[in-house]
């Protein structure tokens, strides 16, 4: 692909005039470059103005505000440099395809002779595969069949940009994809560009050098520009392989995913009215397909937000923990069911320079997650970390890679601590790669990494399919670690102090509800529904750990209410923040007891458990048991990081 610039477009902005003296800003601030050769795809939500900055660049809808250039040059009107194939590809009714294609060829390239433009003519009829209906009318082909008409016609003109609307959506898959595959060749060869609008992922991540992301209307903006490093020229089914084709897959969807709670949030009509003296009644709560969260989907399905107050709550589904990041900083969520570091790592300027303060009630749930490894291991002969050990160092020319869903969670920490205990250090013998829980089992099968460490029902059903084995259960590394908690802001906690009360004791109840065995059946089915994990039956375990799932050596486990459960400990939470500070994720803060106060809300889970008739549940007070023999406790955090063998550069910093 070549560095120079075709196309400019600076702070560019377009508003349509409505009746009554009132206009549409339907786009605004948009700065984009376009190289010569470059394959560049819009995507975004409809009503987002991807077709409306298209018209910009052909000329056909001029920018209200800002520049659009083509080589230096303002566009004001439409050009043969720049292509545009409609998503309803126009043509002549009363010509044939050979006389279609003609039409736009002899009026562009007059110089060329009459002998060449027939032979231009038939190639690229040839090309996209309609040289038997060359002299068909339109009303004799199907839409598809017209749709490539229209390629071949924009792309026998050679022009300079080529203008893509939605070109593929009415063609079949098998024809989709080897035109998909002959346009990029035929940009390539002959150093043109494109701007194709699309809504499919797959398509933007294998046509594209890069992905431009754009944001809700109205006004909308390039939210995000995503760089596609995936090797050209690109076979469909080498570049699914390929370690990044997920990872910018995952990147596109969670965007359109956030814009889509963006707009929810925008429709949603706030209910003011309090209940049971509560400061807020309707709330939307984030969580990710996975057993950890099921208090938070049973308190949904079996009623008990309603029956602490809170009349209108809705779940919102992340497929990563990205996600629910963004969406709690963002205001999109009122709280959520996350990892059990998280509320540390946004507070202590993980997601960020800036420090959010995030504060945390209660213990959702506690163990549940495991190691696994693909089966290339186990027929290496795996079958202890030492095993593990010595296998990735007898192949040191190999990219070992192990996935991971995020920085804050127990499932990165505990891989950490039990490679780190045999002496293996996880970033510099192996890569650690954070990926959506959902895609584990995905990655592991594809052979993109080695093995993963995460919650069920991944680990289970890696398992199950023959794909993966667990190595080590989290029972082995840290009986009875936190899993997920419940999560909010520190100024939304402040703002509605009830509301948090409320939400914690149902969720609590939940917990009770989720531990009891009579209920497990139930809940399984409820899990399995597509709104939740959305998932096989054969996936979800709610048993013990000495429990017997047919073809599976060890099933992880969840407990989710009981003595020492479901009550925040100030002492697990300093665990996370001296082993995130460890590997270089977050900063040690001077302050630490202080932000242990402010994060760990004891006085919460009490109220809320005291309001339950809960009184009798114990906590532990005690030290921490590791499984290479180490005992955490909060008495010197400092001096325990400075004796630790494998670890990053540790920065201290004051916390407010």
């Amino acid at each position: 692909m070549s560095t120079v610039e075709l196309v400019n477009i600076k702070d560019a902005g377009k508003t349509f005039p409505l009746g009554g003296g009132r206009e549409y800003i339907a786009l605004r601030g948009i700065d984009l470059q376009i190289k010569r050769g470059e394959f560049i795809s819009l995507i975004g939500h409809s009503g987002c103005g991807k077709s409306t900055l298209l018209n910009m660049i052909a000329g056909l809808d001029l920018a209200t505000e800002g520049i659009v250039t083509l080589e230096g040059l303002t566009i004001t009107k439409p050009g043969p440099d720049r292509i545009v194939v409609f998503q309803n590809y126009s043509l002549l009714p009363w010509l044939t395809v050979r006389e279609n294609v003609a039409f736009a060829v002899d009026e562009v390239l007059t110089e060329k002779t009459a002998q060449e433009r027939t032979e231009i003519i038939e190639h690229y009829v040839d090309v996209v595969g309609l040289a038997k209906e060359i002299d068909k009318y339109p009303g004799e082909m199907s839409g598809g069949m017209r749709q490539r008409v229209a390629i071949a016609r924009a792309l026998a003109v050679q022009p300079r940009l080529l203008l893509l609307d939605e070109p593929f959506g009415v063609l079949d898959a098998l024809t989709r994809g080897k035109l998909q595959e002959q346009l990029v060749k035929i940009c390539e060869d002959n150093q043109i560009s494109a701007l194709m609008v699309t809504h499919e992922v797959d398509e933007a991540v294998l046509m594209s050098d890069r992905v431009v992301m754009l944001t809700n209307g109205p006004a909308s903006k390039i939210g995000s520009i995503l760089d596609v490093d995936i090797p050209r020229p690109r076979k469909r089914l080498e570049a699914v392989k390929h370690p990044s084709y997920y990872q910018l897959r995952s990147e596109i969807i969670y965007f359109l995913n956030q814009q889509k709670q963006v707009k929810k949030m925008r429709a949603q009509k706030v209910q003011n009215v309090a209940a049971h003296g509560l400061e807020k009644v309707n709330l939307q709560l984030g969580f990710v397909p996975l057993t950890a969260c099921t208090p938070m989907i049973i308190a949904k399905e079996k009623g008990f937000f309603v029956k602490h107050g809170l009349e209108q709550v809705s779940l919102v589904r992340e497929s990563s923990w990205r996600g629910v990041v963004d969406g709690l900083i963002g205001g999109y969520v009122d709280a959520a069911a996350m990892p059990s570091g998280m509320p540390l790592w946004i507070t202590l300027g993980g997601a960020g320079n800036q420090s959010t303060p995030v504060v945390s009630s209660l213990t959702i749930s506690r163990n549940g997650n495991a190691i696994t490894l693909g089966k290339k291991f186990k027929q290496r002969g795996v079958k202890t970390l030492a095993d593990f050990r010595a296998a990735i160092r007898a192949t040191p020319d190999e990219y070992h890679r192990m996935g991971v869903v995020h920085p804050s969670s127990m499932h990165n920490l505990l891989l950490r601590y039990w490679l780190a205990s045999a002496g293996i250090d996880p970033d510099r013998e192996l890569h650690l790669k954070q990926i959506p829980p959902a895609q584990m089992v995905v990655d592991l099968k594809n052979g993109t990494i080695d093995g993963f460490c995460v919650g069920d029902p991944w680990n289970l059903r890696a398992e199950i399919e023959g794909i993966g084995f667990t190595v080590a259960r989290d029972i082995d590394i840290w009986s009875g670690h936190p899993g997920k908690v419940l999560g909010f802001r520190q100024d939304w906690a402040q703002a509605f102090p009830n509301t948090a009360i409320a939400l914690t004791k149902a969720l609590l109840d939940a917990c009770r509800y989720c531990a009891d065995p009579a209920n497990a059946e139930e809940i399984r089915k409820i899990l399995a529904r597509k709104e939740y994990i959305g998932t096989s039956l054969d996936f979800i375990h709610l048993g013990g750990p000495n429990d017997v799932v047919p073809g599976v050596e060890s099933v992880a486990h969840h407990v989710f209410f009981g003595d020492g459960v479901n009550r925040p400990s100030r002492t697990e939470h300093l665990w996370h923040m001296v082993e995130m500070a460890r590997w270089g994720d977050v900063p040690f803060p001077r302050n630490w007891v202080e932000v242990l106060e402010n994060t760990c809300r004891v006085g919460v889970f009490s109220t809320a458990a005291r309001e339950l008739g809960l009184t009798e549940i114990s906590y532990s007070r005690g030290s921490i048991q590791l499984v290479d023999g180490t005992k955490f406790d909060a008495e010197d955090p400092i001096r325990y990081l400075n004796n630790l063998e494998i670890k990053r550069d540790i920065t201290l910093a004051e916390i407010h």
